[in-house]
């Protein structure tokens, strides 16, 4: 059982039963603003899909237009950014799930406004975490800069660790790596000067 999502004009999440033999569209409820067809079979631009390792029925999407959540056998995708703050919204590219709770999830949203500047909104970067699914979403600022910050964080730019408390990280296109150690409550910059970041892994390793 395989997904694969693909950015493009053809572009959306697709599923394989067959060990990849074949392969169908998963693109019901995804919103597509670009296209005639708001609502297409095909055309979607998921920028990151995370399938949650506790539960593969439980998939999330941070999605060109809007953040959404699936749980299989459904097959249409419910769109949990519209709980997200209205002068915020939910555009962006990454998001990072909580590796021991299906329900808790990060994502980085940017300025999704007309123009696409791809930056922080307000250039007052943050990071929003659910803990109820997409229900609801808290602001997780503390430690990131208060204004003049016009970054954004890349599609595979986020990720976690596998510690208690979790462990998150973000690289940006400014070339800062920031990192938290206590699931987002707070942040602190450990990396600055480098050029754009565009992937972020985390392992541990026992000396």
């Amino acid at each position: 059982h395989l997904y694969i999502s693909v950015s493009g004009a053809l572009g959306g999440t697709f599923e394989s039963r067959d060990c990849g033999a074949s392969w169908k569209p998963l693109n019901a409820g995804v919103r597509v603003d670009f296209l005639p067809d708001p609502y297409p079979e095909v055309g979607q631009d998921p920028h990151c899909v995370r399938l949650h390792p506790l539960d593969p029925d439980v998939l999330y999407q941070q999605n060109h237009v809007g953040i959404y959540r699936l749980y299989r056998p459904a097959e249409r995708w419910e769109r949990i950014g519209d709980n997200m703050p209205r002068e915020v919204g939910d555009i962006g590219f990454p998001m990072t799930l909580h590796p021991r709770d299906v329900n808790t999830a990060w994502v980085f949203p940017m300025d999704g406004s007309d123009v696409w500047p791809r930056v922080s909104p307000g250039g007052k970067p943050a990071v929003y975490e659910t803990r109820d699914a997409g229900k609801s979403w808290t602001r997780r600022d503390a430690g990131l800069p208060r204004e003049q910050a016009w970054l954004t964080v890349r599609r595979q730019g986020m990720t976690a660790d596998g510690c208690d408390p979790l462990g998150l990280y973000f690289g940006t296109t400014a070339g800062e790596l920031w990192a938290s150690t206590d699931e987002a409550a707070r942040w602190d910059c450990i990396a600055r000067h480098l050029p754009q970041i565009h992937a972020v892994e985390a392992a541990e390793f026992e000396a």
